[in-house]
């Protein structure tokens, strides 16, 4: 996995919307283990707001007691121009 140089970004915000431009999707999974972002609804909510196109899909997966759940993987639709690029 390619690592996010933090001298680029400097909010989750930016660490997860630089996770969807270079990989398109993003688990809450992933943001947590990643970049420590415990509320990625609300980032993405916040990303939707700026006018990016993000779609949730429903993902089951199975916990370590193998519980089968739901998880959404928020995908990125329209790649960012470059005005709304953060780096």
């Amino acid at each position: 996995m390619k690592r996010v140089n933090f001298n680029d970004v400097k909010t989750q915000k930016e660490a997860i919307l630089w996770h969807l431009q270079t990989y398109g999707n993003i688990t809450s999974w992933e943001a947590i283990k990643e970049y420590g972002a415990t509320r990625l609804s609300g980032i993405i909510f916040a990303l939707r707001s700026e006018g990016l196109d993000i779609v949730s899909e429903d993902m089951k997966v199975q916990t370590r007691f193998g519980r089968n759940v739901n998880v959404a993987k928020y995908i990125l639709i329209t790649k960012v121009n470059q005005q709304t690029t953060l780096f």
